[in-house]
């Protein structure tokens, strides 16, 4: 029996690399690159625990559930942890991240997700990363939502730590992560003695078996189908061009909140100012007496391929996600998503706009 995913020739390192320098030029880095082989909480946590430890001060900004994770993986770690939380309809801002340095001129570590698909907001990175240099402290990047959808460019920001994922706004494979590295970023994690080592954690193997070698030899056996889809996923970027991309979802994103606007019936977006609206999915506020997870299940009975989620945990009652990346930043599916909504408010009593959502979804793409 043959098959496409199967009896395919080795990955080697030569291919391999290439993939690496591929992602390289998406996010325009002369930095380090890896590519990791897991999805991307893999390389989080590993920079995290290797750059991170007894004696780091850390500045975790929370503005969704992943902020959260990372100040306990922080704790775990060692370190003293001062989060900076905002509410989750809105976005942390340069001026309180400087707030929060006067106020603990002793931190060395920001820990900051860019975009947060979950919430639906995005942080000014350009802004932050300057306060974050001139405090002189490490800079751990959480771009896995973002990229794609917005610029991600870790050198002009000063980020020192940007993990990666393929699977939202790329449209590429979940498998396999990457994350960029700055010189510092690795002296940090050489002097720390609790950097993970001999581990699938470990950061620091890596470079010194494939980075440091020269990328001649791979350590282990790669991931092979999750590397050549990032590899296809890159090169169709690079065919589109990354700005096309990029427009796609911001246009998406505007349609999908004119259109809830317009579409009426209570919805309205969860992230007040669009400023601080992620590109990568629009999030919803629910009609009042209206759960959530019941309208959005409701919603799915018509199509079920909808890009439709309610909110995770506590938010399932109150928010739904309506997640246009990758291929689903087309006016189609987010006219799709808005119909069937619409439909299932309908279907509650509540009256809505079909028609008003359907025009307002169309002067979006115009």
């Amino acid at each position: 029996m043959t098959h496409p995913f199967l009896d395919l020739p080795p990955l080697g390192a030569e291919r391999f690399a290439a993939i690496e320098d591929g992602v390289a030029r998406l996010l325009d880095t002369r930095q380090d690159v890896l590519i990791t082989q897991g999805e991307a909480l893999l390389p989080l946590e590993g920079a995290i625990r290797a750059a991170a430890g007894p004696g780091t001060v850390a500045l975790n900004v929370i503005t969704g559930p992943y902020g959260q994770t990372f100040g306990d993986w922080l704790r775990d770690a060692g370190a003293t942890v001062h989060d900076l939380a905002v509410p989750f309809h809105t976005a942390v801002t340069a001026g309180r991240i400087r707030e929060a340095f006067a106020e603990h001129p002793e931190i060395d570590f920001v820990s900051l997700v860019h975009a947060e698909a979950a919430t639906g907001n995005t942080n000014p990175v350009a802004e932050i990363g300057e306060a974050v240099r001139e405090q002189g402290a490490l800079f751990y990047l959480d771009a896995v939502a973002s990229v794609g959808a917005e610029p991600v460019l870790p050198d002009v920001w000063g980020v020192d730590l940007c993990v990666i994922g393929a699977q939202k706004a790329m449209g590429g494979p979940a498998g396999v992560s990457a994350i960029s590295v700055s010189e510092r970023a690795w002296a940090r994690m050489a002097a720390n003695p609790n950097a993970p080592r001999r581990s699938y954690l470990s950061l620091l193997d890596w470079k010194e078996r494939w980075i440091d070698a020269g990328r001649k030899a791979l350590p282990h056996a790669p991931a092979q189908l999750e590397m050549l889809a990032l590899q296809a996923c890159l090169e169709r970027i690079e065919s589109e061009g990354l700005e096309t991309v990029m427009a796609r979802h911001r246009r998406a994103a505007r349609a999908a909140r004119d259109g809830a606007l317009a579409l009426g019936g209570g919805l309205e977006p969860y992230v007040y100012e669009e400023r601080d609206a992620a590109p990568v999915a629009t999030t919803l506020r629910a009609p009042s007496g209206v759960a959530a997870s019941d309208l959005v299940a409701r919603a799915l009975e018509s199509d079920p391929a909808l890009p439709l989620a309610a909110g995770g945990g506590a938010l399932a009652k109150e928010m739904i996600r309506v997640n246009h990346y990758g291929r689903d930043a087309t006016p189609g599916a987010v006219q799709g998503s808005l119909a069937a909504l619409g439909a299932a408010l309908a279907e509650l009593g509540v009256p809505v706009d079909p028609a008003a959502a359907r025009r307002a979804v169309e002067n979006a793409w115009r």
